[in-house]
């Protein structure tokens, strides 16, 4: 038996113009992905990153978002957008009624395997979906998921400080990094004691915790690609996969393991694709997205 793809519809559309409740899409990037410039918009927003890595900054720090992971940014909140290597992501958006009950604060938040599925099947809904029928029951279904879950501790506070951020280019480019506070505090023309309330006051972490977060992110990224823990953790400087495991599940509170079971990619199996593709920006740096939608269908030999 043989297939085609039969196109219904191909549009390009602004998300924050779409009179519904919550609109999602599905986007991929291979190689270095669009850059957004600082932007703000009246819908709230949810990234959920299924493979790779996205990067938001706003006002308070950085966010690191890791595969299976997913970003909240509230409503007319100011924040860059950029994609790291090979992503797939899905982005949901959401009038500002309906997200009340959420943060107010920008987070991360833990994605279950249910909310995930959730979130892909609305970006394959139409884009003027009947929110009285079906859709409208996993759109609810989808938001009652959302509600429930639980804020993760995956931010990365960015320091404003020109100093602070030195310490922060040295983590990003090396991780394994051991430098210790003492040896920082003469780097950079400062007592052990002014850094360290320094450190405090602008991502309100210690030295350690501050560097293990660094860690984390990456840490997760490569475990989430497939990763022994082993490598991960002696490519990280512990000198036992031990000594990471007890490290990660003091953070995150269980070990890689439990944390990683149900966030691999899974990939259904559906008749109808919505490919969506980046179709520029508006004036105030919005998306602007092109939706294509196809079906498969059979073709018999008569």
């Amino acid at each position: 038996m043989l297939t085609k793809r039969q196109i219904e519809s191909d549009e390009i559309v602004d998300p924050q113009e779409i009179p519904r409740a919550a609109s999602a899409f599905g986007l991929e990037f291979i190689g270095r992905g669009p850059e957004y410039e600082p932007h703000a918009h009246r819908k709230a927003e949810l990234i959920l990153t299924v493979r790779g890595l996205v990067t938001c900054d706003v006002a308070k720090g950085r966010w690191m978002v890791s595969a299976q992971c997913a970003l909240w940014i509230p409503p007319e909140m100011s924040h860059t957008v950029r994609t790291v290597g090979e992503v797939e992501l899905y982005c949901l958006f959401l009038d500002p009624e309906v997200a009340q009950d959420l943060p107010t604060e920008c987070c991360t938040i833990a994605v279950s395997p249910l909310l995930r599925e959730l979130v892909i099947a609305a970006s394959r809904l139409p884009t003027l979906y009947d929110p009285k029928g079906p859709a409208g029951n996993l759109v609810s279904t989808m938001l009652n998921e959302l509600g429930k879950a639980p804020v993760e501790y995956l931010h990365l506070p960015m320091p404003s400080n020109a100093r602070l951020r030195k310490i922060a280019d040295t983590f990003a480019a090396d991780p394994s990094d051991r430098t210790t506070i003492g040896e920082w505090a003469q780097r950079v023309a400062m007592s052990e004691r002014s850094l360290s309330r320094l450190i405090l006051r602008e991502t309100g972490m210690t030295f350690g915790r501050w560097r293990q977060q660094f860690q984390i992110m990456v840490a997760l990224e490569r475990l989430v690609d497939g990763e022994a823990v082993k490598t991960v953790a002696l490519d990280l400087g512990y000198e036992s996969t031990s000594a990471f495991i007890a490290m990660f599940k003091k953070a995150l509170r269980m070990p890689p393991g439990k944390y990683l079971a149900g966030r691999r990619k899974s990939q259904p199996v559906v008749a109808t694709t919505v490919v969506t593709t980046v179709a520029g920006q508006s004036p105030n740096g919005r998306l602007l997205a092109r939706r294509v939608v196809s079906t498969a269908v059979d073709l018999r030999i008569q």
